[in-house]
């Protein structure tokens, strides 16, 4: 069901908690997936520049300001980063979120999942996942980003799902994206939409 972040209790709290249990276990980590054929875009859409910067480098400090320790990509391109390498050429976003997390695997409590092609999204717009419980959450009609505890997995997960039967079969709470986070959470597949989220870019 869809429900309103308004109504869900903080999280991060139980995840320090974890991690002052099990010193091991810090609180949160990130996987951003990049393994897209960027068909649409022409080029790879994590080496593509935003105001002088990969789009890659901007979602890597997204995820460090949500307070990820460590950050790996997770697909059919690397960036210079920690990386979880597809199991085959574009296998998928799910294949990358099941790679990432096993690359991640007891070491963190939550782990935020991004698209390399979202390098706009703010802080305030991710704001509303970290305040879910487990299993963790996403935005209705968005799969992606999302906030999943780290040992969700669905098992019988398949690398060839498409990313929304993961979310259901992992039980993520679906939450209402505000209209104005919109744009900059879908990300962009085409330069025109790019151009448009320029505006957005963090300064």
């Amino acid at each position: 069901s869809t429900v309103l972040a308004a109504n869900l209790l903080p999280n991060r709290r139980s995840a320090r908690l974890i991690s002052m249990i099990l010193p091991d276990v810090k609180p949160l980590g990130a996987i951003i997936l990049t393994g897209g054929r960027s068909t649409r875009m022409g080029e790879d859409k994590g080496a593509r520049v935003w105001g002088a910067r990969r789009a890659v480098d901007w979602v890597v400090d997204l995820a460090g300001k949500m307070g990820a320790s460590h950050v790996i990509t997770a697909g059919s391109f690397e960036y210079g980063f920690d990386h979880a390498p597809d199991p085959a050429l574009h296998a998928g976003p799910v294949s990358g979120i099941v790679s990432g997390l096993e690359k991640l695997e007891g070491r963190f409590a939550r782990v935020l999942v991004l698209a390399v092609d979202a390098p706009t999204i703010l802080e305030r717009d991710l704001s509303p996942l970290f305040a879910t419980g487990s299993p963790g959450a996403s935005f209705a009609d968005m799969p992606l980003p999302m906030l999943i505890d780290a040992t969700v997995r669905p098992a019988d997960v398949q690398n060839a799902w498409p990313l929304r039967r993961f979310v259901e079969q992992a039980g993520l709470i679906q939450l209402l994206a505000t209209p104005e986070s919109m744009a900059r959470l879908r990300g962009a597949n085409t330069p025109e939409e790019q151009a448009l989220l320029m505006r957005d870019l963090p300064r």
